[in-house]
């Protein structure tokens, strides 16, 4: 067989139907149940934004993209997209989206809450906590890169976590990947490129915590 044929073959039985939009959640798993830290105080979002950049045609997958021309995206829609389909031969197609009432920042938000209930920090009953934080989404993306026997899925957040605390403000970049790989084009390949990458996104969280005295 020749190797265009073979390589046509490889793409129909690895990535399946690439040209639709999905739509699936990427959970954050549960805290596994441990000895609870000693309690330091509270903690707030003053506000998360989505700061992503999106492109269009970009040469690099990790670089946001969508099916279409992303000057007509609102903001409201963008906030949803987390990654980008493509075919066994590396072209760029369907989208993928959360859920609706999920979003980007949302997600972010519930993984460092989750990193802040770790170290002993309990959301604000109201107004702003002992912790307040204003938190800028740089990336927060998800991507596969076609092979001849398998697929891989990467995925990458990164994170500035502006932590004002007594009057002072540190700035964090917190950051997590994830690399796994599969040979389908499933939901549950891109849910666990996620979790792998939220898991890293935490340890980092945590121990930028701890260097700063959180």
């Amino acid at each position: 067989m020749a190797p265009t044929a073979l390589l046509a073959l490889a793409s129909l039985l690895f990535t399946g139907c690439v040209t639709g939009r999905r739509s699936f959640d990427v959970p954050v798993a549960a805290a596994s149940v441990g000895q609870s830290p000693a309690a330091k105080g509270t903690y707030s979002f003053a506000q998360v934004t989505d700061d992503r950049v999106f492109e269009n045609h970009p040469s690099d997958p990790s670089t946001p993209s969508i099916n279409g021309d992303v000057n007509d995206l609102s903001a409201e829609a963008r906030d949803r997209f987390i990654g980008r389909q493509r075919n066994g031969f590396g072209h760029a197609m369907g989208d993928i989206v959360l859920p609706e009432g999920k979003t980007v920042q949302s997600k972010v938000e519930e993984l460092l809450g989750q990193g802040l209930r770790a170290h002993g920090y309990v959301p604000a009953a109201s107004g702003p906590g002992d912790l307040s934080l204003d938190v800028k989404v740089q990336q927060f993306w998800s991507w596969i890169t076609p092979g001849f026997f398998a697929l891989s899925f990467e995925a990458r957040l990164r994170c500035e976590v502006d932590v004002r605390h007594d009057g002072t403000t540190k700035v964090l970049d917190v950051r997590g990947y994830a690399l796994n790989h599969g040979q389908f084009a499933k939901n549950k390949n891109w849910q666990e490129a996620y979790e792998e990458a939220f898991a890293d996104f935490l340890k980092d969280f945590d121990h930028q915590l701890t260097v700063n005295g959180y």
